[in-house]
């Protein structure tokens, strides 16, 4: 009986090894579905917001280049950083994460959307206010609405996708379960000698 229990114990050792090594696997991966074309439209917009004006003659890439058009029309660092947010995270992580469906790309590019938000909605508010000796600059633009608004949408998308569980990934937890409960009931058995 102690040959049948050891061998019953090693089979359960390696099912269990394979069982962990699938389960971190999936664990690591995104599944998006079809949020993935709002991600990818959102991606667009980005792209677009930054040929588009952000204040005045500023376009998105001025702003981003930080050039003499730029700093004709008084562009703030809320607005400087907004666009790098929008660069990096908005668009760079968010392409990364939808290539190669990593769950830790996703996630950085949703906490990066989720910061250059915020410094979007500042930006807007920035242009809305007057600056030292009272100057009063060109208003928010298009391209500086229409980025903030994406990168709100790609947060949302990145939050959703971020905390949901794929089907493989909830099968791959059950079976982790129904297998540590057999675990457990064969130590249970084994030591109340039956």
């Amino acid at each position: 009986m102690n040959t049948g229990s050891s061998s019953d114990e090693r089979t359960f050792a390696e099912y269990r090894s394979e069982l962990d090594a699938v389960e971190k696997r999936i664990a690591g991966e995104i599944d998006p579905g079809a949020r993935a074309m709002v991600v990818a439209g959102a991606v667009f917009a980005l792209l677009v917001s930054l040929v588009l004006p952000h204040a005045g003659a500023a376009r998105g890439f001025d702003v981003l280049l930080d050039t003499q058009v730029a700093q004709d029309e008084h562009i703030g660092l809320p607005s400087r950083l907004f666009v790098w947010f929008v660069v990096i995270f908005g668009i760079g992580f968010s392409l990364l994460a939808l290539m190669t469906r990593r769950w830790t790309l996703a996630w950085i590019a949703c906490a990066g959307s989720a910061v250059g938000s915020v410094f979007g909605v500042l930006s807007i508010w920035h242009r809305q206010t007057p600056g030292l000796g009272n100057y009063v600059g060109a208003g928010p633009g298009i391209g500086l609405i229409l980025g903030t608004v994406a990168i709100i949408v790609l947060t949302f998308h990145w939050v959703r996708v971020v905390w949901s569980r794929t089907a493989l990934q909830l099968a791959a937890e059950e079976q982790r379960r129904i297998a540590a409960a057999e675990a457990e009931e064969r130590d249970r058995r084994r030591l109340g000698g039956e």
